[in-house]
């Protein structure tokens, strides 16, 4: 698809005004501590696209002491979609610091002036605003649905999303738009948030196959991430996309675990989409733990569900959490895709494979014998960095 262009004098322009508005609004006191004077704890699950972070995100929107919302840096990548990721990753950082702060006017540069909670990317995905005192859809401790959320709940007023943010003791919003982590330094640093970072990788095979399935929908974002200054991208036949996705999860998993400052220690935790899918229950724990949540029976019986379905999800379910069997989904792409094409992935991914511990495979017959396990133990320290170049030795 192609849209008009426009100059980069009014796209540093449109950037430069939005700036302003943003240091004001960040400026501002921050709000009260949730209800029992507890420090807010904020959760950025921060991932790629088509990598399991809908249903990562669902954990903890589901939980009922998280209010969670979904890409909230929709809206800035919408509203700038001339600019690239880069020059991108400011106004979403602040965007991002003031819903933490629960300090939602930050959204006044990016929707419209009367407006409803319907009126946020994805709304009806948080439990939270379903539940009082957004809404009365479903009670504060009670499983959501999508479906039943959005004629109910839609019309409420915007301002409300505010007064839910503040009534949890734990904020927590899932990214597919920052592309390193030196941009999150000053939330990780800043006295005001007690930040947690949750790293969420998917082995790149998994999410080219995915990718391909929902290719219209992640037009517009692919134009970004390659600032083609607006122009979308659909197809990709160079699957530059994907070699810049690997890229960042290199870049953040090494600024993570290499020399991080002192102020990244154990605020950081890498989450394997196969590891979830493998053992959920016992992998859900340990996130909680590393968020400061506990599993409940209820959320224990959600999740069992959820990840032992019948089959792999409708087509039109690509962007929604449903009951499917996720171990299956996590190895559909080795009957789906043509060995040239993993074979170019690798190429591309070779650092992120080796680092992250996915097993390449060297020919057909390895891609399509499921009983060869292609995600090694974990350990970051057991992986060294690759270049895109570099050969591997046969296992």
């Amino acid at each position: 698809m192609w849209l008009p262009r426009v100059s980069s004098t009014a796209v540093t322009a449109l950037l430069l005004a939005q700036t302003f508005l943003l240091l004001f609004l960040v400026s501002r006191p921050g709000p009260s501590s949730p209800a029992g004077g507890e420090e807010r704890v904020h959760v950025l699950v921060l991932s790629s696209w088509r990598s399991g972070s809908s249903f990562v995100g669902q954990l903890f929107s589901q939980h009922p002491d998280v209010f969670y919302l979904m890409e909230p840096a929709w809206h800035v990548w919408t509203t700038l979609s001339q600019g690239s990721a880069a020059t991108l990753h400011m106004a979403v950082r602040d965007l991002v610091r003031s819903v933490f702060l629960c300090d939602m006017d930050v959204f006044d540069a990016y929707l419209p002036w009367r407006r409803n909670l319907s009126d946020l990317f994805q709304w009806a995905v948080s439990r939270a605003l379903c539940s009082p005192p957004a809404c009365s859809a479903f009670p504060r401790g009670a499983i959501s649905s999508e479906a039943v959320c959005k004629p109910l709940c839609a019309r409420q007023p915007f301002s409300l999303a505010q007064e839910a943010c503040r009534s949890y003791s734990h904020v927590v919003l899932k990214e597919v738009r920052f592309f390193n982590l030196q941009v999150l330094y000053p939330l990780l640093s800043d006295p005001t948030l007690n930040l947690r970072i949750v790293h969420l990788v998917r082995d790149p095979r998994a999410v080219l196959r995915s990718r391909e399935q929902t290719a219209k929908a992640l037009a517009r974002d692919n134009g970004i991430v390659l600032g083609t200054n607006g122009t979308w991208v659909e197809a990709d036949p160079g699957l530059r996309v994907v070699r810049e996705v690997c890229r960042s999860h290199v870049r953040i998993a090494e600024a993570a675990t290499l020399k991080p400052p002192p102020f990244l220690r154990g605020r950081y935790r890498l989450v394997r989409f196969e590891d979830l899918v493998r053992e959920p229950l016992a992998e859900i724990r340990a996130l909680y733990a590393f968020t400061g949540l506990s599993l409940t029976p209820q959320l224990e019986a959600w999740i069992h569900n959820i990840t032992h379905g019948s089959g792999p999800g409708a087509r039109r379910e690509a962007f929604k959490t449903s009951s499917r069997n996720a171990l299956n989904v996590s190895q559909a792409w080795r009957h789906a895709l043509p060995f040239a094409k993993i074979r170019r992935v690798q190429e591309l991914c070779a650092g992120a494979l080796q680092l992250l511990g996915y097993r390449p495979v060297y020919s057909e017959d390895e891609q399509r014998n499921l009983a060869l396990d292609l995600v090694l133990p974990r350990g970051l320290n057991g992986f060294t960095w690759a270049s895109s170049t570099s050969s591997h030795p046969r296992h």
